[in-house]
């Protein structure tokens, strides 16, 4: 017992003065902490030899851990390159953040890197700090820093673009994405804000080149499906659009935005049976009253005026707003009349009055949500406008071409009737010259 007693004291003083020295070389007083609780495991030794008892099996396990088994790590982990001191103040800087003393744990971590300029997770704690605090530039300094130490940190790389993003350099974000995904091509989330950025700059064939190369690592996202069919509605690659539109559908059945676009695009086609299934699974959500619209559509070029009726009613109770389009819609002018509204636009303008709260509270929840998103949320409404405007478009050329048809037979009858007339003058002048001569030879 006395031997090990002895040859524990030499172990454990070996390793104090170890880690004494290593304060004293670095000049680092995060190993003072580690130097109290060596000296604590020593103090428990010398109290056992002085009083001559041995301790139970509890303090013996204290002694060594203290004084032997953590100090012996700490050396073996900073052998293998690692910086113990580095942890420690990240850990802590961690743990005052997670309670909101941001102010320390960033006082600690500029520390750090003011000592350890080569810190990488000192630089990039202290970035996720700065970026919390809304300290945008500075944040982008550390994250850089971070890259410059550690060059496949993506994760930073991602931060930065997002982050100059926000500061509105959407070129260099782009430039830092582009250099992203062509060094992890399987980078999905680089993938998308890349595109979504693009999509911005109108630049769609880009886009689509981006999001058709995340698909080869995701090829069950219906996301990148729903927003390879927003770009090529945006390149009226309308054919292409609704083959990204069902694939979308195919695997999330509650996407309605894209059973909305398929009906659209199939109203292009003039696949008015297909265009109303499309329609059907749309009416929900926010796409409701729309969906309501175009089913109205539907039935009135069908001719079925019941349906159209109270389709176009429902629409409009849920959207006061489309009163008007349709009152200018060439497809409702034979059941305009039959247009009524059961709910007062005046009372269904205070009802929405009264939502507004209800809607914000609704809106905030569903933040959360759309930040897990990365469907292209701002273009999804963009590309149904689109659509709709083109079908709007080829009504209007339809109904331009029809007046002009009916205008070129208008102006062919009057050209025949005006021809006919002018025959019929130079057949009676041929009888009044023929009778003229006539009288002439009698006389």
């Amino acid at each position: 017992m006395l031997l090990e007693k002895v040859i524990f004291n030499l172990l454990a003083f070996s390793l104090f003065i170890i880690i004494f020295f290593k304060i004293i070389r670095r000049n680092d007083t995060n190993y003072i902490f580690l130097l109290i609780l060596q000296a604590l495991g020593i103090t428990i030794s010398f109290f056992e030899i002085s009083i001559g008892i041995d301790a139970n099996l509890l303090f013996k396990t204290i002694r060594y851990m203290l004084s032997i088994f953590l100090p012996l790590a700490i050396i073996i982990i900073e052998f293998s390159g690692i910086n113990f001191s580095e942890i420690i103040s990240v850990v802590l800087a961690n743990i005052l953040f997670a309670l909101g003393d941001t102010k320390t744990a960033k006082a600690i971590l500029v520390k750090l890197i003011t000592k350890y300029p080569n810190s990488y997770l000192g630089h990039q704690n202290l970035g996720k700090i700065y970026e919390y605090e809304g300290g945008m530039r500075r944040a982008i300094d550390e994250y850089v820093a971070a890259v410059d130490i550690k060059k496949n940190d993506y994760d930073s790389y991602y931060k930065i673009a997002n982050l100059l993003k926000e500061l509105g350099k959407k070129d260099e974000a782009i430039e830092m994405l582009e250099n992203l995904v062509k060094n992890k091509p399987d980078y999905y989330e680089g993938s998308c804000l890349l595109g979504d950025l693009l999509c911005e700059q109108e630049r769609f064939k880009e886009a689509a080149n981006v999001y058709q190369s995340a698909l080869k690592y995701r090829p069950d996202d219906f996301e990148l499906y729903y927003n390879l069919g927003i770009v090529y509605t945006r390149l009226s690659d309308f054919q292409m659009a609704k083959e990204m539109y069902e694939k979308a559908a195919e695997i999330n059945h509650r996407l309605y935005g894209a059973n909305y676009n398929l009906g659209q695009i199939a109203l292009i086609q003039k696949d008015l049976d297909t265009a109303t299934q499309y329609f059907e699974k749309s009416l929900y959500g926010d796409l409701e009253a729309m969906s309501y619209y175009q089913l109205a559509k539907i039935c009135a070029l069908k001719g079925e005026k019941d349906k159209a009726i109270n389709f176009i009613n429902k629409a409009i109770e849920l959207e006061p707003k489309l009163l008007k389009i349709a009152s200018k819609e060439r497809a409702f002018k034979d059941i305009r009349e039959h247009i009524t509204v059961s709910v007062k636009l005046k009372e269904k303008e205070k009802e929405e009055v009264v939502k507004v709260q209800e809607e914000y509270e609704e809106e905030q929840e569903e933040i959360k949500e759309d930040k897990k998103s990365h469907i292209l949320k701002r273009d999804e409404r963009v590309a149904q406008i689109f659509l709709e405007e083109t079908n709007s478009l080829i009504d209007e050329i339809s109904e331009n071409t029809e007046r002009e048809e009916n205008l070129e037979k208008h102006v062919s009858n009057i050209i025949d009737m005006e021809r006919l007339r002018r025959l019929e003058e130079i057949d009676n002048r041929e009888e009044l010259d023929k009778e003229n001569e006539k009288v002439d030879s009698e006389d």
